[in-house]
């Protein structure tokens, strides 16, 4: 029960890295995800406030662009999902893998990659009207140790290679 209750939780760090108000919250019972979910929002924003050394304005600031860029990483990682799992498929058939439907789906990904390089960079001018480059520098750095957190947590973390933009990649059939 606790695993995917800590799944849960990476879940929200995804959603929105920092959406929420720091605000003081009681321990939620156990089995209660919407208070779990909260609870890591919270001390989410609490971490990346003092990290970064955001006033309250900033911090709303972040919460706002959070919540307007989260569903276009979302929708770009059910695509990244959808495309790998395509692919995993059709090399799971080894030889007899259809080179048309492979080749289209490595397309794919590198056009994906490419939709998430512009929002990445959209991302981040958004965040340069109210961060500073230095506090710019230390929410990505920030991020990437959510990230890895989460998968630690999730018990992700073992036996994947990481590739460009932190995305987790399986280790090739066969090997």
């Amino acid at each position: 029960m606790m695993k995917p209750m800590l799944r849960l939780a990476v879940l929200a760090l995804f959603v929105s890295v920092v959406p929420a108000r720091a605000q003081r919250v009681s321990t939620p019972a156990p089995g209660n995800r919407p208070a779990l979910e909260q609870q890591f929002k919270e001390r989410a924003a609490k971490l990346t406030q003092q990290r970064l050394g955001l006033t309250d304005a900033q911090l709303e600031k972040l919460e706002q662009s959070n919540a307007r860029f989260a569903p276009q990483h979302q929708q770009l990682a059910a695509q990244d999902r959808d495309i790998r799992k395509q692919l995993r498929q059709e090399m799971t058939a080894g030889d007899a893998a259809n080179q048309k439907r492979v080749s289209d789906l490595l397309d794919a990904t590198l056009r994906l990659q490419k939709q998430r390089i512009a929002l990445v960079e959209s991302e981040q001018k958004d965040l340069a009207g109210f961060l500073t480059p230095v506090q710019r520098a230390r929410y990505i750095f920030l991020q990437a140790q959510f990230r890895k957190r989460a998968q630690e947590l999730s018990g992700q973390g073992a036996g994947t290679n990481q590739g460009l933009g932190g995305q987790r990649r399986r280790r090739p059939i066969g090997r």
